[in-house]
């Protein structure tokens, strides 16, 4: 890939990814989670069934029992984590604390898979979680508009986020990630669509100014925030590093805080102290493990 093609990539993914939280908090004036995240993942499947059909036939009994793992860790159960969180929690403490993922896959690598961390990557770790806790501290003790336990929810994502690209390298990696990708958000549109069904949104549609504004988020969300950038985040996987595709994990948060502040969210001084040890202890974690690292099924 020429030079400037993979900066549009990245550009791209950092905004629509960055964007994924205020998309989030927006679309909850008009629908609830469970509306939002059976929506989300029934486009993804619909959009990708054509592929992920096929790619399905092919795989044999074991890799189709750790596809469906994976779409439920890093696609199904994180798209209803993230609106449930975001009812209590800020968009853009949501962006800060989602790049924990590196950390918890160095965690569950060595816990399930036998990786051994260098006691660099350990103190990265460290690190990280100091800065995450300070970010849970100071939005609910300091401005008070945020509740812990709706954070720990984004940390839950985080992990199975981590949990499925660490399937995907372990246990997935003789499957292309493209047709990977593809099949998981196929396995899942069933279950999505059951979820859709029972979430009252046919019977809590009227057609508002409101919601038709909502379904436009969640539209853009869906399209963008999902199926259109895990086709270019693979893209740009394949064409230059995984090293490099990486930055989106620094620069993601940035976005997500500026959407935050425009929206008038309260931010302090504190934010970027926390945030700025989450992503330090990421770099350190990273050091060594990136080169290695494989595309994730998806994020978002």
């Amino acid at each position: 890939m020429q030079f400037k093609g993979k900066w549009i990539i990245i550009t791209v993914l950092t905004l629509t990814w960055g964007s994924s939280f205020i998309l989030i908090k927006k679309s909850l004036e008009s629908f609830t989670p469970l509306q939002i995240g059976s929506i989300r993942v029934s486009i993804c499947g619909l959009i990708f069934m054509g592929i992920g059909i096929p790619a399905i036939k092919k795989m044999d009994r074991k890799t189709l029992g750790y596809a469906i793992l994976t779409g439920s860790i890093g696609n199904f159960i994180p798209m209803f984590l993230f609106p449930i969180a975001q009812t209590r929690v800020s968009s853009s403490m949501a962006g800060i604390l989602d790049s924990l993922v590196p950390i918890f896959v160095l965690i569950l690598g060595t816990l399930f898979f036998k990786i051994r961390g260098t006691l660099l990557q350990w103190a990265g770790a460290f690190i990280g979680f100091i800065g995450a806790a300070m970010l849970v501290y100071f939005s609910s003790g300091y401005f008070g508009e945020s509740d812990p336990l709706f954070s720990l929810l984004i940390v839950l994502a985080t992990i199975c986020y981590a949990g499925s690209a660490s399937l995907v390298s372990h246990r997935l990696a003789h499957v292309s990630s493209f047709e990977l990708s593809a099949s998981v958000f196929t396995l899942w549109l069933i279950p999505s669509l059951i979820v859709f069904l029972f979430s009252g949104f046919i019977s809590d549609f009227h057609g508002t100014t409101d919601q038709w504004k909502g379904l436009g988020y969640l539209s853009v969300l869906s399209l963008c925030g999902s199926a259109m950038a895990v086709v270019l985040y693979f893209r740009l996987i394949q064409t230059t590093s995984a090293v490099f595709a990486s930055m989106v994990t620094y620069l993601m948060p940035v976005v997500a805080v500026f959407w935050g502040l425009l929206s008038g969210e309260h931010f302090s001084f504190w934010y970027i102290v926390a945030g700025v040890l989450i992503l330090l202890g990421i770099y350190l974690v990273q050091i060594k493990s990136s080169q290695k690292k494989k595309a994730l099924p998806s994020r978002r």
